[in-house]
């Protein structure tokens, strides 16, 4: 499978200040990456060197096989992108926008696809873009990054200035990117967001990749804590392989599993046994 997105050896100086030290990633296809680090960590950088808004000082990077700098038009033809800050023109509304990334990239407007966007994230796209906070300047970016339906989608900080309600919602609208087959790289220095989301994630700080981390295995594999209420007594031999009873509270039993025996340990308190009135819950 090729990659969608490939970085090697870059290094990015500006005059005697090197803001890059031979960052390495690849992310494969329809996989969520996060990158993730501290402001002022090089992830803006990076993004900006894969759309060719700057030039690297050495390295190599590339989008489905295509070289970023000798083959920049190409490469934007393929990327949805959201910067830090977007700026619009003066005057402009969400739907101007909106309108105008699809004439730009020669595609047909889908004004139902740009309003339901827009009505899942509480946005009027008829609004001027003067007008409006920075948390929905931000929805106006990010559905016009989404509305492109590029194969990547190269996202720089997407949540910042939302509320929590739309961080939820955006989170689950790059769910449903990926699983219709597109690529989403985007940067955070929020880790919970990135571990909510991410099948792997790159962690970057002073300009160097220190760690690239498998979050989907580290969700299969972490300790879960489940409470259930039962009729009576554990019965001798109840609970599943890979389930320990560590704590025991007002008649509720405290269990500790692996996430990838959570199912077996809710089975067991569904069946000899009820859920507790507010059914077994999980929490980390």
């Amino acid at each position: 499978m090729t990659d969608a997105l490939r970085i090697e050896r870059l290094i990015k100086r500006y005059g005697s200040v090197q803001a890059l030290h031979g960052v390495d990633l690849r992310v494969a296809e329809g996989e969520v990456f996060g990158f993730l680090g501290p402001n002022g960590a090089g992830k803006s950088t990076t993004i900006r060197i894969i759309l060719d808004l700057i030039r690297p000082t050495s390295g190599a990077v590339s989008v489905f096989g295509l070289d970023c700098q000798r083959q920049s038009v190409e490469v934007r033809e393929r990327v949805g992108y959201l910067p830090s800050d977007p700026v619009y023109g003066a005057g402009a509304t969400g739907m101007d926008v909106f309108t105008f990334t699809a004439a730009a990239r020669r595609q047909p407007f889908d004004a139902r696809h740009a309003g339901d966007l827009a009505e899942r994230l509480a946005l009027d796209p008829s609004r001027k873009i003067a007008q409006l906070s920075r948390g929905n300047r931000q929805k106006v970016g990010i559905i016009q990054a989404l509305l492109t339906r590029a194969p990547l989608l190269v996202l720089d900080e997407p949540t910042t200035g939302l509320d929590p309600l739309n961080q939820h919602e955006v989170e689950g609208m790059l769910r449903e990117a990926a699983a219709e087959g597109t690529t989403v790289f985007f940067s955070s220095h929020i880790l919970s967001e990135v571990e909510s989301i991410c099948a792997r994630s790159a962690i970057v700080r002073a300009g160097e990749v220190v760690e690239t981390v498998d979050l989907e295995e580290q969700r299969r594999v972490a300790p879960v804590h489940v409470e259930v209420e039962l009729d009576g007594g554990l019965p001798a031999g109840a609970l599943p392989p890979g389930v320990e009873l560590t704590g025991e509270h007002a008649g509720r039993l405290i269990l500790t599993t692996q996430s990838d025996a959570l199912d077996g340990s809710r089975a067991m308190a569904g069946g000899p046994a009820r859920p507790a009135p507010r059914g077994a819950r999980a929490y980390a």
